[in-house]
């Protein structure tokens, strides 16, 4: 008999349940593999079960490894051991078996991402596409898509119509399908889908894997599409048990095709189904728990439970409202240097952020305060390639250095092949000068080229003509440079949404800069940025994880900040305007970043204008459901008490006039000529000049002397901060 003392009544009874279809929902930190493993471990010594009789399907290969290794100390060493694996893992061995029914060898090809692209690569030469009209990447969006909702190459034909574009996908999908046909391979959607299809088609084969498990246990329930739900039904059939582990509450990938509707109905699929909640949380501290159940408790379309834990602390939520992102980030950077000092590891802690763009300020933030730290799952923001591609641009009018020019003088498409990029670099060679230089004297081109080439020349001259002048700000050339290059009008043609928010967070960062520095120009910017660009990733032992909290799915660390809870950025724009649907999901990614806590939360916003939204920024609505015993607020903005979260959203809610024209009267700043002052980014300074309202401060190095206005909220008398 396993040793089930250790576990609570709900763990007991999800481990020793004799139901043949059992629905867990396993909150977050409620033990849920534990419990997993346990039920394979108590059929197999308990209940006599052969092992091979076993199917556990998880989502991910870490995952199924942990799984087995848990299982593998728990039961004796037999002649045959469960079926523990991902389900694309399943379907392979399932093909490698019976897929010479379809009419495909036993030794089929398995296409990788990089496969995929190489096939579609091949079609766009052959077709003559160019990769700036469709990307690689939506092109195989597109054909996954189709796949998934079984479209032939004949309805996609006819849903193209007379639309140029759908037309040049519909050839795509058709060479891609023949190429795979010819190769004998299958991509990864293919592995799920013709599983499913084969045993639709051929009865006597479906029967035959039904017989080969008695028992089958699926984890990550919340996570599985309409396809793998097919897949798991297919193979329990009429005879075989199913016990399914979820929670609805962390539904978060229905981008990807996950169906919250999936696990809440699986007792309408299987009336007889026994439901279990594993309420106890083992991970977080009572007011984290707490906070996390007051926040998802709004959200209706969910299987009613209230998480608890017997882990008590003193520590309450912390939230802090910075007036702006930079200073957002310089608290955050504070915050993890004290904690540090204090005896903290730096890979105990993470910060965890909605979209990849907002890693922009935070990563500068760590950069300062010398903090190592990698982008879990991601690529720093400075190397994303739409950044460095805007970047080269101004480049283009500081320097228009090769490596620049290279890079852009065929982003967008301008027609200008590699035989003219050959003649370019040859030309700059035998003369000695830049590959600009060349182009400014274009006597080598002729026709359509040499127009092309001309138009560019004549737009990177005026922009230099534009900062000649002065007259216009850096973050202004950079809209017009974007604007006249295509670039953007590109990037949105290619419905590149996360390309384009990288964009508008790149404004920000030089609207941040000129404020900081009034008489900065491009470029000295450029070398700033420079400083923080192209870095070698830190790998020491202890590190700080910075990621999206989609990467943060069942990871959990000591101390996590979750950054930019404002309306429209967390929740999500996008998922706000689909409605409740939108925001339930926004709330249970709310809920997923806050149950990665164990000991202490931080939840941040910032103040001031964004791009990225067009509008003044307000208060998340997930920072108003937490209960107030359960939370702490500081900063800038807030009382203490909310009150001015709410008075915040109530302005942003006027029809008459947007909160941005709302202004409140400045306040005089109190400061004089030689006061110390501390400042939120760059810390201690000295007043060494007062004029119409602006203050020049001289901080340590490598700050130096700033302007800065007086009475800006970041500022502080050095003599006011105990107040």
């Amino acid at each position: 008999m396993i040793d089930v003392s250790q576990l609570n009544e709900n763990q007991k009874e999800a481990v020793l349940s004799d139901q043949d279809y059992l629905r867990v929902i396993a909150g977050a930190g409620s033990g849920k593999t534990r419990v997993l493993t346990m039920r394979i471990a108590h059929l197999i010594e308990d209940e006599k079960v052969w092992p091979h009789k076993i199917l556990a399907i998880t989502f991910t290969n870490k995952a199924a490894n942990e799984m087995k290794e848990r299982v593998r100390r728990m039961i004796e060493e037999g002649p045959s051991t469960p079926w523990i694996s991902t389900i694309h893992s399943l379907c392979v061995r399932i093909l490698r078996e019976d897929i010479t029914c379809m009419g495909y060898p036993r030794n089929f090809t398995i296409m990788d991402a990089e496969d995929q692209k190489a096939v579609v690569k091949e079609a766009y030469k052959e077709k003559n596409i160019d990769a700036q009209t469709i990307s690689y990447g939506a092109m195989l969006d597109y054909i996954s898509n189709n796949k998934a909702e079984e479209i032939s190459v004949k309805q996609a034909y006819d849903l193209a119509g007379g639309y140029r574009e759908d037309k040049m996908k519909a050839e795509v999908y058709e060479y891609y399908l023949k190429r795979q046909e010819a190769l004998y391979a299958l991509d990864f959607d293919d592995l799920i889908l013709w599983t499913v299809r084969m045993f639709k088609k051929y009865s006597e084969v479906l029967a035959k894997w039904q017989k080969r498990f008695a028992y089958i246990l699926v984890d990550e329930f919340q996570d599985i599409d309409r396809i793998q739900y097919q897949l798991i039904r297919q193979l329990t059939g009429p005879y075989n048990s199913l016990y399914v582990v979820g929670d609805p509450d962390q539904t978060i990938y229905t981008w990807r095709g996950a169906d919250v509707n999936i696990i809440m109905n699986f007792v309408k699929d299987y009336p007889d189904a026994q439901t279990i909640i594993l309420n106890e949380n083992y991970r977080s501290t009572e007011a984290i728990l707490n906070g996390a159940n007051s926040v998802i408790r709004n959200n209706r379309n969910r299987v009613e439970k209230e998480l608890y834990t017997n882990r008590r602390s003193d520590e309450k939520i912390t939230h802090y409202a910075a007036p702006a992102d930079e200073y957002q980030a310089s608290w955050i950077a504070e915050q993890i240097a004290k904690l540090k000092r204090q005896g903290k590891a730096f890979r105990d802690m993470a910060i965890l952020y909605r979209s990849n763009y907002l890693s922009r300020s935070l990563e500068k933030a760590m950069v300062e305060r010398r903090i190592p730290y990698i982008i879990y799952g991601g690529i720093r923001f400075y190397e994303r390639q739409e950044v460095k591609d805007a970047l080269c641009y101004l480049r283009m009018i500081t320097s228009a250095d090769d490596l620049a020019l290279t890079r852009i003088l065929n982003r967008p498409r301008r027609g200008i092949g590699q035989k003219t990029m050959d003649t370019l670099v040859q030309a700059s060679r035998d003369r000695g000068i830049s590959m600009y230089e060349v182009l400014k004297d274009n006597n080598l081109f002729t026709g359509r080229t040499k127009t092309a080439l001309d138009r560019f020349v004549q737009m990177v001259e005026d922009w230099r003509k534009i900062t000649e002048e002065g007259k216009m700000p850096v973050y202004r050339l950079f809209e017009t440079v974007m604007e006249d290059s295509g670039y953007q009008a590109w990037l949105e043609e290619n419905k590149e949404t996360d390309r384009i928010e990288n964009l508008k967070e790149l404004i920000d960062d030089i609207k941040e800069f000129t404020e900081d520095n009034p008489e900065g120009g491009l470029d000295e910017y450029l070398q700033t940025v420079a400083l923080y660009g192209d870095r070698e990733e830190v790998m020491s032992s202890d590190y700080l994880q910075m990621m999206t909290v989609h990467a943060a799915k069942g990871l959990e660390f000591d101390t996590v900040f979750v950054t930019d809870l404002n309306e429209g950025i967390f929740p999500n724009e996008r998922a706000m305007n689909e409605g409740r649907r939108g925001v339930e999901e926004e709330r249970r990614l709310a809920y997923v970043a806050f149950t990665r806590a164990r000991n202490k939360l931080y939840l941040t916003e910032a103040g001031g204008f964004s791009f990225i939204l067009q509008r003044t920024r307000t208060t998340s609505r997930f920072i108003e459901e937490i209960d107030a015993e359960n939370i702490e607020h500081i900063g800038a903005s807030v009382n203490n008490a909310g009150s001015d979260v709410r008075l915040s959203r109530a302005l942003f809610d006027r029809d008459d006039e947007p909160l941005s024209a709302i202004r409140m009267a400045p306040k005089p700043s109190g400061l004089k000529k030689g006061d110390a002052v501390v400042h939120a980014k760059f810390g201690e300074g000295i007043v060494v000049r007062l004029k119409d309202g602006m203050a020049e401060i001289a901080f340590p190095y490598p700050h130096g002397v700033k302007k800065i206005m007086a009475n800006h909220p970041s500022l502080k008398k050095k003599g006011d901060l105990k107040s």
